[in-house]
């Protein structure tokens, strides 16, 4: 009887061992997008960049989540702004390695939250390049002000509402918080510049690759 027991509890301890850890992305709910929809901002409006995110939330498992993308847009052909504060839910939020980086919207606009190159991961836990690294990405599409919100005015923010890969040009944060230059001060992740233009290679010439937030609303 001692020999089955022992028999059993080592078959028990292998079959633990070889059962996986639960994956990060089962809790995650914010992410930088691993790639864009290959059009440089022009991500079929707001409808197209959140289906982008939620396929490459699918593609690693966490396909349950309602996911939208950080994106504002301005009141344009009869429809009201939008803000991207707004559609994000209300938090918490963590990365794909379970770090919170906001517990709630307040703080993700305000100085408590932990956005920055370590923890502003992708969906599949990566590092996205920054300033210092080839070639920087560090561009990231918002159409926002500071506090999340449209930004109003005659200028082209959002290019063209997300529709446009060709001239205009779009509000963009940096994700590693640092500025251009070694003499600048800390740079925001939602609001740190307009980019060149609208298409790959305009986003890619101001440190970018097209992609974008991606948050969990619910």
């Amino acid at each position: 009887m001692r020999i089955i027991h022992v028999a059993a509890l080592a078959a028990l301890t292998l079959t633990a061992a070889a059962t996986p850890a639960s994956p990060p992305q089962a809790t995650m709910s914010f992410f930088i997008t691993s790639a864009g929809p290959g059009s440089g901002a022009e991500l079929h409006g707001l409808a197209g960049a959140d289906r982008h995110c939620a396929q490459l939330a699918a593609a690693v498992g966490a396909a349950a989540r309602t996911w939208r993308a950080y994106l504002s847009t301005v009141a344009m052909d009869g429809q009201p702004a939008v803000n991207a504060r707004d559609r994000i839910g209300k938090g918490p939020w963590y990365n794909a390695k379970g770090v919170m980086v906001a517990s709630d919207v307040e703080k993700l606009h305000g100085d408590a939250n932990l956005l920055n190159k370590e923890n502003s991961l992708t969906e599949k836990g990566e590092v996205v390049n920054g300033r210092g690294d080839t070639p920087n990405m560090h561009d990231i599409l918002t159409g926002s002000s500071p506090d999340g919100r449209a930004v109003a005015g005659a200028n082209d923010t959002t290019c063209g509402n997300w529709t446009r890969s060709g001239e205009g040009s779009a509000i963009v944060g940096h994700h590693d918080r640092i500025g251009l230059r070694d003499d600048e001060p800390s740079r925001s992740w939602n609001s740190s510049h307009p980019s060149r233009g609208c298409g790959i290679d305009a986003l890619k010439a101001t440190g970018g690759n097209g992609y974008f937030y991606c948050f969990a609303s619910r």
